[in-house]
């Protein structure tokens, strides 16, 4: 099944492309401005035939309806970025909401990839985090048509901590991704229950386990739910952002950054998309 999608507000699938393709593990094509994304084991291709002030889409290879939401969802395209981009032009982000109109925030495209990924990031050079979870999911996860797949929280609850160990994983890491595929495997963490849940509740619940902190749970938050209100004021790599958007000599601590929260409030998240975005 092909749909054909057209957006009455301002989108920039070229900034998004640039960002997923950032992800060794996508699949994105920048000059065909296509990525292909995994969709319960279905492979669907999204490709850009508009313009920013024009968005259009073909998606290609849906079978359900159901299939067809997660995907509106996923990108951003069944909700409007202008109350968003309004806002945040009265506010000190205005410059980068200019230079990065019609950015919205995409979702990774697995819960249990998000948090797998995060945990393997933590306390990572980024290229090397992406090499381990390049090199995580090329050995245990699965193939379709050229697009790989994160494996299933079974087979990973079954290993052994060496195995992981032998692919350059610490103990503790190698200890978390188990654990917490244990978690998920035996139905103590339900990651799609959570879905419905408040910031709060998802945040109080995901830290108990061992491997989740603040900085993973709120990842999760804003890249696995695409929730619109947090940001991580522990994030080095925002708080390099604002040492350069406000022409300090030094990283600005959380207490310079938190009063700012109101006023970027309740968009907390694209604040955060837009930062990231201005050092990426």
């Amino acid at each position: 099944m092909t749909q054909t999608l057209e957006l009455a507000f301002k989108y920039s699938m070229e900034d998004v492309l640039s960002r997923l393709a950032l992800d060794p593990l996508n699949c994105v094509d920048l000059s065909k401005q296509t990525v292909k994304i995994p969709i319960d084991e279905t492979i669907i291709t999204i490709q850009s035939i508009g313009t920013l002030h024009e968005p259009k889409f073909m998606i290609n290879g849906l079978e359900t309806d159901e299939q067809y939401e997660r995907v509106l969802s996923i990108f951003h395209f069944n909700r409007s970025l202008e109350r968003i981009h309004e806002h945040f032009l009265g506010t000190n982000l205005h410059s980068l909401f200019l230079k990065f109109e019609g950015t919205p925030i995409i979702t990774d495209f697995s819960l249990y990839g998000n948090i797998i990924k995060s945990i393997i990031h933590q306390q990572l050079n980024l290229s090397f985090a992406k090499t381990l979870t390049e090199r995580f999911v090329h050995t245990f996860g699965s193939s379709k048509e050229g697009i790989w797949l994160y494996p299933a929280p079974e087979i990973i609850a079954n290993l052994e901590v060496s195995t992981l160990r032998e692919m350059q994983f610490s103990t503790r890491k190698a200890e978390y991704v188990i654990g917490i595929s244990k978690a998920i495997a035996e139905g103590n963490l339900n990651l799609e229950a959570l879905v419905s849940q408040s910031d709060d509740f998802i945040l109080s619940e995901l830290i108990k386990y061992r491997g989740i902190g603040p900085w993973t749970a709120e990842s999760f938050l804003l890249f696995g739910l695409g929730r619109e209100n947090l940001f991580p004021l522990a994030d080095v790599g925002l708080q390099n952002s604002l040492k350069q958007l406000w022409n300090l000599d030094r990283k600005p601590m959380k207490s310079e950054i938190a009063p700012h929260l109101d006023s970027w409030s309740p968009y907390n998240s694209y604040a955060a998309l837009y930062l990231w975005r201005n050092i990426e």
